[in-house]
């Protein structure tokens, strides 16, 4: 049985958005508060329900949200961003766990500006109680697309709830669905997408450190909350990020070869103990296999394609767009970003909530608005870049985090960046400051002044793009990589100075006796 999904009856346009995740819920506000109607389907459950949060704390990885992600959160709602402020944890920088569990802090900002945990689980409902408080949004759960027919402005839809097939009628079909979207294969049927996936060879396993007790007997942080933790060990790494319960969720990343030699539970407690000792009287041997054994082992991707968008009809955020490995923090952040960048495009090509053409409730017409398609295909334009460049940006952030950050020069070259950040840079720039410009323009500094870490730019400057951050980044590694060259050759040329010297004295005392 195929029911329809009567378009409204005023010349008011509706947005469908698949996918009620942050990024998707996020979209779902903005367009609300521009007076569009707004219908949101999910496959799953509703994550509010007490048995669907049991499932999602088995695979989801703690989120650090930071300057990108709050600016959007700030740009579609400041007041409800910041009721979501109130339940982080700022942490202000690295703690490097070496193998003897020797301790190195490595602050994120010489400021002082910080990234903030937040559990995934908590914000997603944060932004549904916000979306469900809306008059103008339908939240729909355990709804799952069959298929889309954009020309004709319908999505076709199965209600697992009742078992019926439906129809949703709509004017604009956002997808926000996720790596694996089902909307960014409806899309592939009608443009000619370039897309390239790629599955690296590791894989993720989530555990769980338990709080501990104060002198009171009250519960306690087991380690210091306000930094990201790593147990960087080359190849693979543990990382732990606090949560308001006073527990840390941790995440384990390794190979996948290096998953699959652990078989028994004696093989999990050697290889901890082995590579995680001082982890492990944290985690707790019962506590560990446990979670090893509920918690599945889950894959590591990369998406990249392009355009995002068709006609005027529909775009996809987020994930279904540029899927990205989680070490640089940012996939959270650059969805949520996506929305902000949207906004500002639709706000820029006079982009109204009712339809052109007046009387017409068919979204299925031939009528193509020209302001919405020119909104969307600049969107496609420019964010493929961003997204090229934080995709790569965050696997090279895998190496750096697992390894460099235990070497000396790694050290040494975080040192200089910093010195050149502090002789040339002006007074410091903080999202507070950057006022509401990030409402009107997507990223309003174009040719960022002075020395700028790379970490500095994509984690703390909103103002300017991932690829801008990338490009002033190169250009300043072939300055530090000339330094460093040239410091080598000094070093060299001053030790043969001193070498000859010594030489001549020692000729010059033989030549007295």
């Amino acid at each position: 049985m195929m029911n329809d999904n009567i378009p409204p009856l005023d010349n008011t346009r509706k947005v469908v958005i698949v996918g009620a995740g942050p990024v998707g819920c996020l979209a779902a506000i903005a367009f609300a508060k521009m007076n569009w109607q707004v219908e949101i389907y999910e496959a799953r459950p509703d994550l509010r329900l007490s048995s669907s949060k049991a499932a999602a704390q088995q695979r989801s990885i703690n989120l650090a949200i930071s300057s990108r992600g709050i600016a959007a959160l700030q740009a579609v709602d400041a007041s409800a961003a910041g009721r979501f402020l109130q339940t982080v944890i700022p942490m202000r920088g690295r703690m490097i766990h070496d193998i003897h569990g020797n301790l190195q802090s490595q602050p994120y900002d010489r400021d002082g500006q910080c990234i903030n945990s937040i559990d995934r689980g908590l914000l997603n409902i944060e932004l549904l109680e916000e979306a469900s408080a809306l008059p103008n949004i339908r939240l729909n759960f355990k709804y799952k697309v069959l298929s889309a027919d954009f020309d004709q402005g319908v999505l076709f839809l199965q209600d697992d709830n009742s078992g019926t097939d439906v129809r949703a009628n709509f004017d604009l079909c956002i997808g926000a669905d996720g790596s694996y979207s089902i909307i960014r294969r409806q899309l592939m049927r009608v443009v000619r997408m370039n897309f390239q996936q790629e599955y690296i060879p590791h894989e993720y396993i989530e555990l769980k450190m338990p709080a501990g007790h104060d002198e009171h007997g009250n519960p306690a942080f087991l380690l210091d909350p306000n930094h990201l933790h790593i147990w960087p060990r080359h190849s693979f790494m543990l990382i732990a990020l606090p949560n308001k319960d006073k527990t840390f969720t941790c995440t384990l990343f390794a190979p996948t070869v290096e998953f699959d030699r652990l078989i028994t539970r004696e093989d999990i407690l050697l290889w901890f103990q082995n590579h995680f000792p001082d982890a492990l009287s944290l985690l707790g041997e019962d506590k560990l296999l446990k979670d090893f054994e509920k918690n599945p082992r889950s894959p590591l991707i990369t998406t990249k394609l392009t355009p995002y968008h068709y006609k005027d009809r529909c775009v996809i955020l987020g994930d279904a767009a540029h899927s990205m490995v989680p070490f640089y923090g940012q996939g959270l952040n650059s969805g949520l970003e996506d929305v902000r960048v949207l906004l500002t495009l639709l706000q820029e090509e006079c982009v109204v909530p009712r339809r052109t053409i007046p009387n017409s409730g068919d979204p299925g017409s031939d009528f193509t608005d020209q302001r919405l398609a020119k909104a969307l295909s600049r969107y496609s334009a420019n964010r493929h870049e961003d997204a090229v460049a934080i995709c790569e940006l965050a696997m090279d952030n895998y190496i750096e985090m697992r390894h460099s950050v235990t070497t000396p020069a790694y050290t040494m070259k975080k040192a200089l960046d910093y010195l050149l950040f502090s002789l040339t840079a002006h007074r410091p720039t903080f999202l507070s400051s950057l006022g509401d410009s990030l409402s009107r323009t997507a990223f309003p500094t174009t040719n960022p002044r002075g020395w700028l870490p790379l970490y500095t730019m994509v984690t703390f400057r909103p103002d300017i793009s991932y690829a801008t951050a990338r490009r002033k980044a190169a250009r300043q590694t072939i300055i530090l990589t000339t330094i460093a060259r040239l410091a080598t050759v000094g070093m060299c040329a001053t030790s043969f100075y001193f070498t000859w010297r010594v030489l001549r004295w020692l000729r010059s005392q033989r030549l007295h006796r």
